[in-house]
């Protein structure tokens, strides 16, 4: 099983141990939101994990998918709370089948707002 499909089956079963198999020690998370790069495994795997928990909703479902030369562009949408949001996960990986970089990209703009106040909520509620 390759890295992305190792990820499609973390966003449908929610497994910590899959993040744990596909996440580089090194990898880079960049957040439609914060300005600065998230690095080193334990913050992105958390970044990741709180994303998918709010996001996967039963609506979340990613609608198209390109794979090339250790980067896959995969476009998702899903509603929330009335507000139809869609957006790119760009995920580089590497030979060893490690996500090594994630970046998201979001719209519409009131999408954007809800999910940092979601994401900043969770991001900051005791584990």
């Amino acid at each position: 099983m390759n890295v992305v499909d190792k990820w499609h089956k973390y966003v449908e079963f929610l497994d910590a141990t899959l993040l744990d198999e596909i996440i580089d020690k090194d990898a880079v998370f960049f957040s439609p939101v914060v300005h600065s790069a998230q690095r080193g495994e334990k913050i992105v795997k958390k970044y990741l994990s709180t994303a998918m928990a709010l996001l996967n909703n039963g609506t979340f479902v990613y609608t198209h998918e390109t794979i090339q030369n250790g980067v896959a562009v995969l476009e998702f949408e899903l509603e929330m709370d009335g507000v139809f949001i869609n957006g790119v996960d760009i995920i580089h990986f590497n030979d060893l089948g490690k996500i090594t970089e994630f970046k998201v990209m979001v719209r519409p703009l009131q999408g954007i707002m809800m999910l940092k106040e979601l994401m900043a909520k969770s991001l900051s509620a005791p584990t």
